[in-house]
């Protein structure tokens, strides 16, 4: 997978968001922060535990300028079911997008090949439309919403600062590096 630093593909699909539906397309995330969340299926295991650890730190995204979208393979009608009957889903309040072409999943590889479901992916992309970060996890492991916060504010601050890097388990406010010749061995 070589999408790291690559602009996503072109798309339009039909989400349900805040007890609507609505259209959504490449277009909407110009010029902004993006999270694209795949996940397998509705009325499952363990996505209702990724998306409503997501739900709980969305405000937070979006003081960020973040905006988040679930991907699913099934329509947007299933998301409206699942929502209006899950309290752990009922409280997400950002774009559950329906996939059933497949398109989408494809476009940013995670489109588990003859089963039509998507692999757990995690993509941020940037606001000219760039993948900055990928994660993509086997089906029985779940992802960690806390986590992603912190690799979307490092990556918000290398954009903001050009010439300074975030190492491992760098957290808001912490020293950052400037990679030079001076470093180079005393790590």
């Amino acid at each position: 997978m070589a999408l790291i630093n690559k602009p996503i593909t072109p798309f339009t699909a039909t989400a349900y968001k805040n007890g609507a539906f609505i259209d959504v397309s490449s277009d909407d995330i110009t010029g902004k922060w993006a999270i694209f969340f795949f996940y397998p299926a509705d009325f499952t295991f363990v996505c209702p535990t990724e998306l409503g650890d997501l739900a709980d730190h969305y405000e937070e995204l979006q003081r960020l300028g973040v905006e988040v979208y679930s991907v699913s393979t099934d329509t947007h009608f299933t998301h409206k079911a699942w929502h209006d009957s899950s309290a752990t889903i009922g409280k997400i309040q950002y774009a559950m997008i329906g996939d059933p072409t497949l398109e989408i999943s494809t476009n940013f590889e995670v489109l588990r090949e003859g089963q039509g479901l998507a692999d757990r992916g995690t993509f941020l992309v940037d606001p000219d439309g760039i993948i900055q970060f990928m994660e993509i996890t086997a089906e029985g492991i779940g992802r960690n919403a806390a986590e992603l916060l912190r690799k979307v504010k490092a990556a918000q601050y290398v954009r903001s600062h050009p010439g300074e890097v975030c190492p491992a388990k760098w957290e808001e406010g912490e020293e950052t590096l400037a990679p030079s010749l001076d470093l180079v061995g005393k790590i």
